[in-house]
């Protein structure tokens, strides 16, 4: 009897587990990964001002100083060249493209999991909160190393790597490696506690997204999984940004702040702490402008792109 009530026991256990993996797709993830490399390739620029004004504290006298975005995209342009403005966009490609691909397969497999399948039965809003936020924690564990170094590349202001400096870095590579020689795995996790803050920020994001798409479609007396234009698709992915950029900004300062090489904090609460002492609140949201210059269009361009490569690889074999 105890054999045959492990072995059920067993024979469950596998089934639960059959049928939280069948819903995870590759389809999802390559289709992520698409929107991610495109707009990073189309908005890095962008991305590299946001970090540098982000960092500058004043007080830091490696840190170029900057009047507007305009004046740091021209004074990076002639100091550094075409290749200034695109520093750091191996790992940038490498981690946007790794992270959006991750989060919508961990994202769709846990909502279709919850679903049960019934991609259209609508979840609610804090559903899709807790959905996302379960994605958002999953990806920045396996990609916040990547970020680490991309933030730094950014910030290395020198077109090469110095022999002997273990802060200068050649590429993403050698930035993982000399990070993971000099600081450990503590290193690559450096701005962690502040990324999972930044959870909320995609949890927020998707939320706003989902229920507007649901809201829609059942206005129009459709399911809600049904495909819609380009038009909604691009109008629904800038109002999601813009609000949860507004709302969970200073996060990414504070993140950028303890990646930066040039910085020194003894934690995130020292770094709140600072940045409130010398600059205010207004510290909390350096970069803002650069950020929602670039991230609303990216944003765009993301789930645009997923949207339509989604739904082609997953309805691909029925046309």
């Amino acid at each position: 009897m105890a054999t045959m009530k492990s072995s059920n026991t067993n024979g469950a256990s596998s089934g639960a587990k059959k049928l939280i993996f069948s819903h995870v797709k590759y389809e999802n993830l390559l289709a992520g990964i698409s929107g991610g490399v495109a707009s990073t390739l189309l908005l890095h620029p962008l991305d590299l001002i946001k970090i540098r004004f982000a960092v500058n504290d004043g007080r830091t006298a490696a840190v170029p100083q900057y009047r507007g975005l305009t004046s740091a995209f021209v004074t990076i342009f002639r100091q550094e060249g075409v290749k200034g403005l695109y520093k750091g966009v191996t790992p940038n490609v490498w981690g946007s493209g790794s992270a959006w691909g991750l989060y919508f397969m961990f994202y769709t497999s846990i909502k279709t999991w919850v679903q049960e399948g019934n991609t259209t039965l609508a979840l609610g809003p804090a559903m899709h909160m807790l959905a996302a936020a379960e994605a958002g924690i999953c990806t920045l564990v396996l990609t916040n190393p990547i970020w680490v170094v991309k933030t730094r590349l950014c910030l290395q202001l020198n077109n090469d790597a110095l022999p002997g400096d273990n802060r200068s870095y050649k590429g993403m590579i050698d930035g993982l490696t000399k990070i993971y020689k000099t600081e450990g795995v503590r290193g690559l996790y450096r701005g962690f506690v502040p990324g999972m803050f930044g959870v909320s920020h995609g949890a927020v994001q998707f939320m706003v997204y989902e229920e507007m798409k649901n809201h829609y479609n059942q206005y129009r007396k459709l399911p809600i999984d049904t495909k819609m234009g380009t038009s909604e698709y691009l109008t629904f992915a800038a109002i999601s940004k813009l609000i949860a950029a507004a709302a969970t900004y200073p996060y990414q300062v504070i993140r950028a702040r303890l990646q930066d090489q040039n910085h020194s904090y003894n934690g995130t609460w020292d770094c709140v702490k600072e940045t409130w002492r010398y600059e205010g609140y207004r510290g909390f949201y350096k970069g803002l402008q650069a950020s929602l210059t670039r991230v609303v269009p990216a944003t765009m361009v993301t789930f645009l792109t997923y949207e339509n490569v989604s739904y082609w690889l997953l309805h691909r074999d029925k046309k």
